[in-house]
C-alpha cells in the first residue's frame, strides 16, 4: 500500500475521507490554515498531507505556507476544534454543512476555490462476492424505481431547519439471516446517531428498505469512523455503511481510499466537498 501512495503523490484529492491509521502529525506551523477531516481508511495523516499540499500549491503556486490537514476520529471532536483554536476550519460533505450550519449560529459555509465530489458505496470483506452482489442488485432498483432519491430528500436535502430525522425501524424478517452494519454517526444526516445513542436518519431510512430487499436482517453496529477498516476485517460487521470515493478519477485514483481486503458496492449518494468555519 506504501508504494501505491508513493506512486500517486502527483495527485491529490479534498474530500473528507474514510478513517484509517493515523502516522505522527506533521510540523506544527502557526502560519499554516489548519483544516480538520475525518480520519482516512488508507492514507496516513502525513501521506494525507502530501497530497493535499501538492493539490493547493497547483492552485495557489505563490501561497507560501500550505495548509495542514489534522484528521479526527469522530465528529463531534472535529466541531469543537475551531473553538479550542485546534484548526480554523472543518472539511465536509455539503450535506453534513447544511446539517451542522442549521444547529450552530457560530458556523458558516466558507468559499471554495474548487469543487470536488465523492460518491458513498458500501463496503464488504473481500471475497464476500454473494453479498456484495446483493447489495448491487437492491442498489440497482432502489435507483431505477426513485426510492433513493426519495428517501435522500425526505432525510436529506427537505429536512426543515433544526428538525431532527427520525430513527427509521428496520423489520424482522422471521427466519432470515442476519448480517451485522457499521455505521458512525459522524456525517449527519446522512449517516448519523441520535444523543440517545440510536442510529437515525438516512442510514436508517436505506438500510430498512435494504433488508426488505435482500431478505436479511440488519443488525446496526456503532463505531468510530477511523475503525470502520478494522471492524470488517474483525468479523465485527459484514458491512459497512459508507466509504468516500472521489468522483474526478482524472484527478484522484479511484482506489485512493479502499484498503487491501475490502471490497465496495455500487454507489449509492454523490455529494460534493465543503469546508464551515467559525463566523468572523
Amino acid at each position: 500500500m506504501k508504494k501505491f501512495f508513493a506512486a500517486i503523490c502527483a495527485a491529490a484529492l479534498l474530500m473528507t475521507g474514510c478513517g484509517g491509521d493515523n502516522a505522527s502529525a506533521p510540523a506544527q506551523d502557526t502560519d499554516k490554515t489548519k483544516i480538520g477531516v475525518i480520519t482516512h481508511l488508507n492514507a496516513s495523516e502525513i501521506e494525507y498531507n502530501n497530497l493535499m499540499n501538492k493539490l493547493d500549491k497547483s492552485y495557489r503556486p505563490s501561497e507560501a505556507s500550505p495548509a495542514e490537514y489534522k484528521y479526527f476520529d469522530k465528529m463531534n471532536d472535529m466541531q469543537m476544534a475551531p473553538d479550542a483554536k485546534q484548526i480554523d476550519m472543518l472539511s465536509t460533505y455539503q450535506n453534513v454543512a447544511n446539517y451542522m450550519i442549521q444547529r450552530n449560529e457560530k458556523f458558516e459555509t466558507l468559499p471554495a476555490e474548487r469543487s470536488l465530489s465523492d460518491s458513498f458505496c458500501f463496503a464488504v470483506r473481500e471475497g464476500d462476492t454473494m453479498l456484495q452482489r446483493e447489495l448491487n442488485k437492491a442498489i440497482k432498483a432502489m435507483v431505477n424505481d426513485g426510492t433513493l432519491v426519495n428517501l435522500s430528500k425526505k432525510y436529506i436535502t427537505d429536512l426543515k431547519d433544526g428538525a431532527e430525522p427520525p430513527a427509521v425501524p428496520i423489520a424482522h424478517i422471521d427466519g432470515a439471516d442476519t448480517i451485522k452494519v457499521a455505521v458512525t454517526g459522524d456525517l449527519p444526516p446522512f449517516d448519523m446517531i441520535l444523543a440517545d445513542g440510536t442510529p437515525a436518519g438516512f442510514s436508517t431510512a436505506v438500510l430498512a428498505e435494504l433488508s426488505r430487499r435482500i431478505n436479511k436482517n440488519i443488525e446496526l453496529v456503532s463505531v468510530d469512523s477511523a475503525a470502520r477498516a478494522s471492524i470488517l476485517s474483525s468479523k465485527g460487521a459484514d458491512v459497512v455503511f459508507w466509504v468516500s470515493v472521489p468522483k474526478d478519477t482524472a484527478l484522484i485514483p479511484a482506489k485512493i481510499d479502499q484498503p487491501e481486503g475490502v471490497a465496495l458496492s455500487d454507489p449509492y449518494y454523490q455529494d460534493t466537498i465543503a469546508h464551515i468555519g467559525l463566523k468572523k
